[in-house]
């Protein structure tokens, strides 16, 4: 029973991202993308608040997920107003605060998204000791500021020992070791969690074989409806027995073999996902994995771009000081804002090199088929308009929350796209059903004969319907896009002509770059295995 039911969710899954991705390679989204890849049944670990909502926790219950308490779920507002002391920097004091009553010895102090402490000792209501000396920064927040938060400390022995259940009964289980979703460019720093529920795990049971691969979820603008996924599964890590030894032996031991787990943990989701330290780094090494020559001659599949930006980036990092690539990366920046001037995007420029007379008839018949792909999408727009009303709305509302009581989210745009697809999963057949009862209602009034199965028929059809249409408005939006460079080849040869130039000389500039790179690479290798 188990077996079918895992399965039913897997298939529901998988029609959902045929639905919802344009495409994919293989939060509430991530763990449903490991499973129609992963062909090992799984229990994931869940925050225990999303057990709260109705359609996650019961998809959580029948995954058989493991609830987790994370203590940024249980964060609230102190009283009172923190008071700085200049002469101690390991202590804080309050103004009408109730620390004895609100805080606890290992609880974190948040003042803004970027700054936090620990808490050390309580020594009264009005004053604390704290692990480590305040930084300037935390300084003038405190003097600026008079909201704080306290997000207690939760002691997790329970669920290791949950944990370690599942895993000696032969379980696989799947845990996002960065604590929460996010939107950031570059991953968090990993939570000791995984590396001890291993460790414990195996230190308990010496027969136990823990192996850990990483999985790595790259999504392109996943905000938008109709976006790419891409699913990418790493080497898998093996638990070292000197790794479990100093675990046992508890105290500093104990630490290091959690840190050296950590690192690994970590170094092997790098290899599996794209991380750059800001969306404008990551924005250069995209248009430049564009430009490079070498990736022109055939069109990449989604994966390939994925792997292409990883090593783009491991290259940045390697050379970022290195004079020739500021000045590409400069040149690069200059070549973004000149698309931005011409509302243009990098893959449109090549579309631009079309002779005036040859671009009027091109635009023209587009026109035309955009002209009736509208006229055959309207209806279903006109349908779906409520549903489209209702996701925006909820899905806006719940991105404001989450952006309101996260210290990690930069836009939110992983809540945006959650909730896009949990309002459409319920919305859709509610508002299909509330047509087709409308049509029922209408044709039982008139007394006709098969109102009944003519409204299940519309129902069942509905859907189908709505799915053509989604193709039908990609195939518009292709469409509209091509306009732009066909308008602009007409309106600006010469401001165009000298965008393709800039675009090219860019690409030769980075390829010879890499060229570069690659021989100098080479000769090292050489020398290395001569010596060798």
């Amino acid at each position: 029973m188990d077996s079918f039911i895992y399965d039913c969710i897997k298939w529901v899954f998988s029609l959902m991202t045929k639905v919802f991705f344009r495409e994919i390679k293989v939060r509430f989204i991530d763990p449903g993308l490991v499973i129609i890849s992963n062909p090992r049944r799984f229990s994931p670990l869940m925050a225990q608040s999303s057990f709260k909502r109705k359609i996650v926790g019961t998809i959580a219950r029948l995954l058989k997920a493991i609830p987790v308490t994370r203590s940024q779920d249980l964060a609230f507002k102190g009283s009172g107003q923190l008071v700085f002391d200049k002469n101690y920097r390991f202590v804080l004091n309050g103004k009408h605060t109730q620390f004895t009553q609100q805080v606890f010895p290992r609880d974190t102090i948040v003042l803004s998204k970027t700054n936090s402490f620990q808490v050390s000792q309580v020594i009264s209501d009005t004053e604390l000791r704290l692990t480590e000396k305040l930084t300037d920064e935390t300084v003038y927040r405190i003097n600026n500021s008079d909201a704080y938060k306290i997000i207690p400390h939760v002691n997790q022995s329970r669920l290791y020992e949950k944990v370690h259940e599942r895993l000696n009964s032969g379980a696989c289980l799947v845990i996002f070791p960065e604590g929460g979703s996010h939107d950031r460019s570059e991953m968090l720093p990993l939570k000791a969690g995984f590396a001890i529920m291993a460790l414990g795990a195996m230190a308990e049971n010496k027969d136990l074989d823990i192996n850990i691969v990483p999985i790595g979820l790259n999504y392109f603008h996943p905000h938008r409806f109709r976006s790419r996924a891409v699913v990418s599964y790493g080497t898998s890590i093996s638990v070292k027995s000197e790794w479990i030894k100093a675990y046992q032996l508890g105290g500093h031991s104990r630490r290091e073999a959690i840190a050296s787990l950590l690192e690994a943990g970590y170094e092997g989701l790098k290899r599996v996902t794209v991380n750059a330290p800001s969306y404008d780094v990551l924005m250069t090494i995209a248009t430049a994995r564009r430009l490079y020559k070498s990736t022109a001659e055939h069109k990449l599949t989604i994966d390939q771009v994925v792997d292409l930006n990883r090593r783009f980036l491991s290259s940045y990092k390697h050379f970022e000081k290195d004079a020739r690539l500021v000045d590409i990366t400069n040149r690069i920046k200059s070549y973004n804002n000149t698309l931005k001037y011409f509302g243009l995007r990098d893959y449109q420029v090549a579309k631009t090199e079309i002779a005036p007379y040859s671009a009027a008839p091109v635009l023209f018949s587009r026109l035309l088929k955009l002209f009736f792909l509208a006229i055959f999408g309207f209806p279903s727009l006109l349908i779906n308009s409520p549903l489209i009303i209702l996701i925006l709305m909820i899905s806006r509302k719940k991105q404001e929350e989450a952006l309101a009581g996260s210290v990690i989210k930069i836009a939110a745009r992983d809540v945006l796209a959650t909730w896009k697809v949990l309002v459409a999963v319920v919305g859709m057949p509610t508002l299909y059903g509330l047509y087709s009862l409308a049509l029922f209602s209408y044709l039982r009034y008139y007394n006709h004969q098969h109102s009944l199965l003519i409204s299940l028929g519309i129902w069942i059809l509905l859907p189908l319907i709505q799915y053509m249409s989604v193709f039908l408005l990609e195939n518009s939006i292709d469409i509209y896009r091509s306009l732009k460079p066909l308008y602009m080849s007409l309106s600006n040869p010469d401001g165009t002509a000298q965008l393709r130039q800039m675009r090219d000389s860019l690409s030769e500039t980075i390829a010879q770059f890499m060229d570069q790179e690659r021989i100098q690479a080479q000769k090292w290798f050489n020398n290395k295995h001569i010596f060798n």
